[in-house]
């Protein structure tokens, strides 16, 4: 069986490769320019090539991977911080990470991958709740977007009739979607209150919903009960030139 790969990108310490090897998956490379998160990791993930300022890399030139992971800055996102947003020196940096993907999927197509094939198949991204309400919530909407045309770029996608982002929700296109959740430390062995943002992007598929919202699937303790599944699934929506939802 093939082993699946990551490349992780804003690697700080390394929670993304180490939540990788907790799941069978295979750090390849790593991108950060901080010493002391680099030598946590050299200790820790000794095989890890790390390729160094995300502003310096072609993803065309990168080990290709089947998930790119990332959390790009969050504190133009944050609700404590001047709140930026995307447009923002540090969470501005979002958009490297999408160039990156971008750069890779086309590599690989160049070289005669099709469908599944392409990497990276799936991206990964994870920030702060005050993603949704940065700029109004056109951040979050800008995020969407731009994960979603990376592989459907005739897509469109609209903001909820609430006006409001939920905590949860999917946009599901021809043949790729986005999901995300929001998740919170305490309920992962962590003892405090510490919620983020997930967003899964399947470029060649729909697993962004189970892989989300399947909770028996998760490691650690979500939050008792059924509502978040039933909450979620009330967000989803879907489209072909513009995304719907119901």
């Amino acid at each position: 069986m093939k082993t699946i790969t990551m490349g992780s990108l804003f690697d700080g310490i390394g929670g993304f490769p180490l939540a990788a090897t907790h799941a069978g998956i295979e750090p390849v490379w790593a991108s950060e320019i901080e010493p002391f998160p680099i030598a946590v990791t050299k200790a820790r993930f000794p095989n890890m090539l790390h390729v160094g300022d995300i502003t310096k890399l072609n993803g065309a030139l990168l080990p290709p991977v089947d998930i790119i992971c990332g959390g790009s800055p969050c504190q133009d996102l944050s609700v404590a911080g001047a709140r930026a947003g995307l447009s923002g020196e540090r969470s501005g940096l979002f958009m490297e990470q999408i160039r990156i993907v971008k750069e890779m999927r086309n590599a690989d197509k160049l070289r005669g991958r099709t469908g599944i094939a392409v990497r990276p198949r799936y991206c990964v991204w994870e920030n702060v709740p005050g993603a949704f309400s940065s700029a109004e919530g056109k951040d979050f909407l800008a995020v969407l977007r731009e994960f979603v045309q990376i592989e459907e770029p005739q897509m469109d996608v609209v903001r909820p009739p609430a006006g409001r982002w939920e905590y949860a929700g999917a946009v599901l296109g021809v043949r790729s979607c986005v999901a995300w959740v929001t998740w919170d430390a305490q309920y992962f062995g962590v003892p405090q209150r510490r919620k983020r943002i997930f967003l899964v992007t399947d470029f060649a598929g729909y697993s962004p919903i189970q892989i989300l919202f399947d909770q028996d699937r998760l490691l650690g303790n979500p939050a008792p009960g059924g509502g978040a599944r039933q909450s979620a699934a009330a967000a989803v929506g879907t489209g072909t030139d513009e995304s719907s939802w119901y």
